[in-house]
């Protein structure tokens, strides 16, 4: 990471930080997925962790994952993400959601995870290489929660932010279920690619209809280059570009 690159990372990160304090939302990222896994037992009206960030049942640790927990001003957990690399070199995304279907299947949405897979679709079978998983994304409705409010495409920003500029990935992906997608929330995110697919348990019977979503390198780049909207409406944040313009300017 050059030192331009890290000043940038670390500029926009900040801007989307403080906005959305300003807004009511108190942010912390972290990397000890085993206080990720005691916040997120703590929420009896979620769908349990997923494997795939479950210090019980993977190997997630700083070394491959981090975290990003947002709480309102009551001190409640009201928003979660994570994001962890996977090392695909020498295998594709098809063989490995395969290989790992268990991490990846919503819990107890499926009979029988062994004999559950999801639909090979085309994408599936390119994605390979440096690969990131992005999921957890979470964020509470209704009183205190802040969904609906513009916090969507600014949450994912600064796991873009991070990711790209410590990792370098070749691609990002995520499941989303067919339903949030259909409302263009992948688009919010920041996904520029997505294919249907659905999870088939016994006998062929589909346990779960998802979006695979996914971006590659420069698919990052583009979306963090364009202008962030501020939480107001009234005004933008700024980007990477518009901070490396002002940088050089003053040097």
């Amino acid at each position: 990471m050059s030192a331009l690159g890290l000043y940038t990372m670390i500029r926009n990160v900040s801007n989307i930080m403080n906005e959305v304090s300003a807004a009511g939302m108190r942010l912390e990222v972290g990397d000890d997925f085993a206080v990720y896994r005691k916040l997120r037992n703590a929420q009896a009206d979620r769908s349990a962790i997923y494997p795939m960030f479950d210090v019980a049942c993977s190997y997630v640790d700083r070394s491959n994952a981090f975290w990003v927990c947002g709480f309102n001003t009551d001190g409640e957990l009201v928003h979660t993400q994570a994001i962890r690399r996977l090392d695909l070199n020498n295998t594709s995304l098809a063989e490995h959601l395969y290989d790992h279907r268990h991490k990846y299947i919503t819990p107890a949405s499926t009979p029988d995870p062994d004999h559950t897979a999801f639909s090979r679709v085309k994408a599936l079978e390119h994605i390979t290489g440096s690969v990131c998983y992005h999921g957890e994304f979470w964020l509470k409705a209704g009183d205190g929660g802040h969904r609906n409010q513009g916090f969507t495409a600014l949450l994912s920003r600064i796991v873009f932010e991070i990711a790209l500029n410590i990792w370098s990935p070749d691609f990002i992906f995520g499941l989303v279920p067919q339903p949030l997608a259909f409302k263009g929330i992948p688009a919010r995110y920041g996904y520029t690619h997505s294919e249907p697919g659905v999870w088939r348990g016994p006998g062929g019977v589909i346990t779960a209809e998802e979006m695979l979503v996914w971006m590659s390198r420069s698919d990052m780049v583009q979306f963090l280059d364009t202008v962030p909207k501020a939480l107001s409406g009234e005004r933008h944040l700024p980007n990477r570009r518009e901070l490396g313009t002002h940088i050089s300017a003053v040097a």
